[in-house]
């Protein structure tokens, strides 16, 4: 059996144009910033941490867990705690480069294969009427960065170097990839 640590309506969608089925475990993890932890390290932390967390309970099966932040200039952009940290994440981004990296961990059993795969977002630069527009929408709850780009954001975006999904927060060429590893589950 599959197994997703992830509540995530995307991901949960994503995953299933890639299995017939699987199961969903959300894992509910702290995901704070450790002090002087860089981007990468962190999201694949994340994404590992989030495995741990289901693999106890499922340890025939194989987990798929994922995590997503958004960096500029070092920063690490997590989910906003409010309406005005989404609003500082926005205006961090406003009409530059910035950066979207997601984490996948698969493991079952002892074997387990990791990868992150990162993608360069540039924003047109966003009026303080644009972002409140946006942030009335709600849509940044949860959202590393204050966005999902399959949202309203998508209108921010200027420029994409990089895989799409990943910016999504699962990247779909890559979990197909590492789902070949695992053979024997891919195909139930």
């Amino acid at each position: 059996m599959i197994i997703l640590a992830s509540q995530s309506p995307r991901r949960k969608e994503l995953l299933a144009e890639l299995v017939p089925t699987f199961t969903v475990v959300p894992a509910d993890i702290d995901e704070s910033v450790r002090i002087g932890e860089a981007p990468l390290a962190y999201v694949a932390r994340m994404a590992a941490e989030k495995a741990a967390v289901v693999l106890p309970n499922h340890p025939n099966d194989l987990v798929i867990a994922s995590d997503t932040t958004v960096t500029i200039n070092g920063e690490i952009l997590g989910k906003p705690v409010d309406w005005q940290d989404a609003y500082r994440m926005l205006r961090l981004v406003s009409g530059k480069k910035h950066w979207v990296h997601t984490a996948v961990y698969l493991q079952k059993g002892d074997q387990q294969c990791q990868t992150v795969v990162s993608a360069e977002v540039t924003f047109s630069p966003l009026t303080d009427e644009m972002i409140h527009r946006y942030l009335d929408l709600g849509e940044y709850a949860d959202k590393a960065g204050a966005y999902g780009i399959q949202g309203a954001a998508k209108v921010f975006v200027e420029a994409i170097n990089g895989d799409y999904y990943a910016i999504v927060g699962f990247p779909v060429n890559t979990v197909s990839h590492l789902l070949a590893e695992f053979p024997e589950e891919a195909t139930k």
